[in-house]
């Protein structure tokens, strides 16, 4: 009679010990709580504002026409910005900022994690013996670096995908379709709804192709996911597509002032592409995937080796040809977006939103070819990827072990709340007015500092705004403008980024108070400011002749464990 082993008893499945290893990658975050080093460039200083301002202001549910967010470019109209219908936004009224945000972290990473799990077992790695390899892809899908403030629009591709794959076969249950209806409420349509609905849609009509007959529920799970998508977004559509409440900025983009141009530059970013991928989209190193497919291939059987050659190269062809879409797409903007606006309205290039995945289901195919002990170094090597690229967990480490990046402020030394509460008092004794009575723009820090500490500013990081008011507030800025061709562009073709700038500063959105600079020369039209409504700027840099600029010192501030050091400057 078989006897059995105690420790077999003992052994948690794999997928818990997966659930296991992400809740200690989401410790450190645990731990520092609004200590924790939040991901800065677009993010910290363009996403966590928005629906925190959104609630704060009670306009998160209101798309009438007239409605706008009054701290954001002195009136930002709301359906500018993310759909109230979001889990985000929903996080967000619950939650204080910092909070909303981890909690939405780990959430998603959870949530991608079962997500793969289930479609690598349902799909690729479905057999018992391949349990231990689908778990550990799916946590190291988990761990890859992302921008959590997108939601799942990365990680929540493998649960659609499963969805539909269901329906395609005729075997979706209730919870299918229920997964189909609720990634919009989660994801943001910008960044993929059009990419997923564009290649669900290609393979329904390769099916069609090959059986000669369309798949009716297939078809209706589109129009289920695109109808939700309308609901979701109607902020978006309906100030686009159906009142055009206001002309966007980004009629103006010009491309061809910004992108590189030439075989050479659309290699490169082709190849960058093809080895890296693209940050907002998750940005790691191919390289595990790639061993993968070559051991693969090299320890096939040599009657198989030319079909393993062929499946697996034909996904690599597939991937190489994204990349150099991706790569040549900034200059095919650059020479058509005259001819065709839409293409610099619109920005096709994030159709490498889809490419994470789809590496992941190339890993897949190629471990199921693999050993035990192949599938142990390579998911190994996945997972030390994961890690060693994700800034946010190497950086909280470095908090945790008290030596932290000073390039590299946690939340709460860049928020700072305690230092823009002392500007704010200062003000108050001063002229006895409420942030609200009075407008702020920056220099020398993202407008979004000010933003989540309740000051109304004229300067804002938007994706979509208003034409005019780009037109408006240029004059305050031509200047510095005129003294630096890189900036002028930067503003004039591009203009995402309406700050006021420095050419001293340069590009240095983030000037800490251990820096200590100084702009001597500040070309600012005061006039121009007041006439927008600006009676107040926080700087982060001293101005050595503030008089010069129409300004005069209001305060200096200082704070011990605050990223910044405030010179604040009223318009004279």
């Amino acid at each position: 009679m078989p006897t059995s082993n105690p420790s077999d008893s003992l052994r948690l499945p794999p997928l818990v010990l997966a659930v296991l290893g992400l809740l200690l990658f989401v410790l450190p975050y645990g731990i520092l709580r609004a200590h924790s080093y939040v991901t800065i460039d677009d993010n910290l200083d363009a996403e966590l504002n928005i629906p925190y301002l959104l609630v704060q202001q009670g306009v998160a549910l209101d798309y009438r026409p007239q409605a706008v967010v009054p701290p954001l470019m002195d009136g930002l109209p709301r359906n500018a910005l993310r759909p109230g219908l979001s889990v985000t936004v929903g996080l967000f009224a619950l939650l204080p900022p910092w909070a909303a945000y981890l909690v939405q972290q780990a959430l998603v990473r959870l949530l991608g994690l079962l997500a793969l799990h289930a479609l690598l077992r349902q799909e690729l790695l479905p057999e018992r013996r391949q349990r231990r390899v689908a778990a550990g892809v799916a946590l190291a899908w988990a761990l890859l670096p992302l921008y959590s403030m997108y939601g799942l629009s990365v990680m929540g591709q493998p649960a659609l995908l499963l969805a539909f794959l269901a329906v395609r076969r005729g075997a979706a249950r209730w919870w299918h379709w229920l997964l189909i209806a609720a990634f919009p409420f989660w994801t943001m349509f910008v960044f993929v709804g059009p990419f997923v609905l564009a290649a669900l849609g290609v393979l329904w009509l390769h099916d069609w192709w090959r059986q000669r007959q369309p798949n009716w529920p297939f078809l209706g799970a589109l129009v289920l996911l695109l109808a939700v998508y309308l609901v979701v977004e109607w902020p978006l559509f309906y100030s686009l597509l159906v009142a055009r409440q206001f002309v966007p900025h980004r009629v103006e983009f010009d491309l061809a002032q910004l992108t590189p141009l030439g075989l050479k530059a659309g290699l490169r970013g082709a190849v960058q592409f093809f080895l890296f991928g693209q940050y907002h989209a998750s940005r790691f190193l191919r390289v595990a995937v790639l061993l993968a497919v070559a051991a693969a291939v090299a320890l096939a059987p040599a009657g198989q080796r030319a079909a393993r050659a062929r499946q697996l190269g034909g996904w690599l062809l597939a991937l190489a040809a994204l990349a150099v879409f991706s790569g040549f797409y900034p200059q095919l903007v650059a020479w058509g977006q005259h001819r065709l606006p839409i293409l610099g309205v619109f920005n096709f290039g994030r159709l490498h939103f889809l490419a994470p995945l789809l590496w992941f289901w190339l890993l897949a195919l190629a471990l199921r070819h693999l050993s035990g002990r192949w599938q142990a170094v390579v998911v190994g090597l996945q997972l030390l990827i994961g890690l060693g690229m994700n800034p946010e967990w190497l950086n909280n480490l470095r908090e945790l072990t008290g030596r932290p990046n000073p390039h590299e402020p946690n939340y709460t030394a860049y928020v700072a709340p305690a230092l823009f509460e002392q500007v704010q008092q200062a003000i108050r004794q001063q002229t006895g007015l409420e942030p609200a009575q009075y407008r702020v723009a920056s220099l020398g820090l993202p407008p979004a500092v000010a933003q989540l500490n309740n000051f109304y500013t004229l300067d804002s990081y938007q994706n979509n705004y208003p034409l005019p008011y780009k037109h408006r507030f240029r004059p305050i800025i031509a200047g510095e403008l005129a003294k630096n061709d890189t900036l002028r562009r930067y503003f004039d073709a591009w203009g995402n980024r309406c700050y006021l700038f420095s050419s001293e500063l340069g590009k240095d959105f983030r000037v800490g108070a251990f820096q200590r600079r100084t702009v001597q020369d500040f070309a600012f039209d005061a006039a121009a400011f007041r006439q927008l409504g600006g009676r107040y700027v926080l700087s982060a840099a001293r101005l050595a002749t503030p008089a010069r600029s129409g300004l005069r010192l209001a305060g200096e501030f200082g704070q011990p464990g605050a990223y910044w050091r405030i010179w604040l400057y009223e318009v004279e």
